[in-house]
């Protein structure tokens, strides 16, 4: 739904609250346990955090994308791992279901997802099958009223708390690339499923990942999301939205950095001043700030192209390209503003060095958004469009 300003601004404003008060305070404990604490999780079920990409009748807050993308941006500006709690339920986890699901669908597991009660994983990358979508080959053959899938998928988010996947499979082994292959709902519990133990990580602790294993696990042919052969366009279709996502919470982190580096600079002496009054000091400030600003901007205008039915996918690559890039520029920046301090856990900032990396990875590398940019300008010459 189009919140009013009212009612986004008191939205923004608790997210705020929330993020400053309960989060902040314990990210190196987070990032120490590798464990966000269940009282934040059932704070952020509270808040609704989970459903805000759900539509009202099954119990979310159907949040435009504007709105949305201010949301991510708040949470952003605290450790990532405590938005990827929520992240697979606003995010690829249900916008399969949200998009494409039938009604019998969504009246069985948006209710929960929305809730909180039901964690929801995408299961899409494999152990050679990443950027490369098509090339899957974890395996969906009907047999009867079922479909029997094996294979292994590889680095799925929220895995170990998943109670349901989003799964692609390929139906057709005799179709190549994705033209055959399909989507499912595989509940957790389900005979042959199998989640393997969290992987090490380089940042994000807190958020984990994990292998899935299939063997003959069987699921039933009413699972199927959209239709047989559909799998690829329903996985394409969620991401424009989490692309802008993304963007937003790497902005948010981007905030984040900028506000401690100018504290820091304006407290440190160097040179019997603060660094603050340094010109090297200052342009890296200054750099990050614009950049910042105008990731922002291209998410906003992105966002409300987006709420008004446009198709937004050249600019959500261009998007999240530019902002996940320049969030790891910042975070660079914020490491040298703050010099051997920013080296070592005391400040956090090595912490946000860490974690901002994946940005430029998950919903599509660097490089897989510069491809989908020179495709889509291709396509729009071709039209006359460009």
């Amino acid at each position: 739904m189009a919140f009013d300003a009212e009612i986004r601004a008191a939205l923004i404003e608790q997210v705020r609250r929330f993020v400053t008060e309960k989060c902040v305070p314990i990210e190196a404990k987070v990032g120490e346990e590798d464990e966000v604490p269940q009282e934040i999780v059932d704070e952020m079920k509270n808040l609704g955090l989970f459903g805000i990409a759900v539509p009202e009748e099954y119990g979310g807050l159907a949040l435009d994308m504007e709105t949305e993308a201010l949301v991510a941006m708040e949470l952003g500006e605290t450790s990532p791992a405590f938005r990827s709690v929520a992240g697979t339920n606003i995010g690829i986890g249900s916008q399969a279901l949200v998009l494409f699901g039938t009604d019998a669908q969504k009246e069985r597991w948006l209710p929960g997802i929305a809730s909180g009660d039901l964690i929801a994983s995408f299961a899409l990358t494999e152990p050679e099958a990443g950027s490369d979508a098509g090339s899957l080959t974890t395996k969906a053959i009907r047999d009867g009223d079922h479909y029997v899938l094996n294979g292994t998928k590889r680095y799925i988010t929220n895995a170990n708390k998943a109670d349901l996947f989003t799964v692609m499979a390929r139906t057709d082994p005799d179709t190549p690339g994705p033209k055959g292959v399909s989507a499912f709902i595989v509940e957790r519990d389900t005979p042959g499923v199998t989640v393997g133990v969290p992987e090490k990580k380089m940042g994000q602790q807190g958020a984990h990942i994990c292998d899935v294993i299939f063997e003959d696990a069987r699921v039933p042919a009413e699972n199927m999301i959209a239709g047989e052969g559909e799998g690829f366009k329903v996985a394409m279709s969620v991401l424009d939205k989490g692309r802008l996502h993304i963007s937003a919470v790497a902005t948010g982190v981007s905030k984040r950095l900028i506000r401690e580096m100018v504290n820091y600079a304006l407290e440190r002496q160097q040179f019997g001043k603060p660094i603050m009054q340094h010109q090297m000091i200052q342009a890296m400030i200054a750099d990050s700030q614009a950049e910042t600003y105008a990731a922002e901007c291209m998410i906003m205008d992105a966002a409300r192209r987006r709420d008004a039915g446009e198709d937004v996918t050249l600019l959500a690559s261009s998007t999240k390209l530019f902002a996940t890039e320049a969030c790891g520029r910042v975070a660079d920046r914020a490491v040298q503003v703050f010099g051997g301090a920013g080296y070592v856990s005391d400040y956090g900032i090595e912490r946000f060095y860490r974690d901002v990396r994946i940005f430029r990875l998950y919903e599509g590398t660097s490089q897989i958004q510069q491809v989908i940019i020179a495709r889509e300008l291709a396509r729009a010459a071709k039209a006359g469009r460009l």
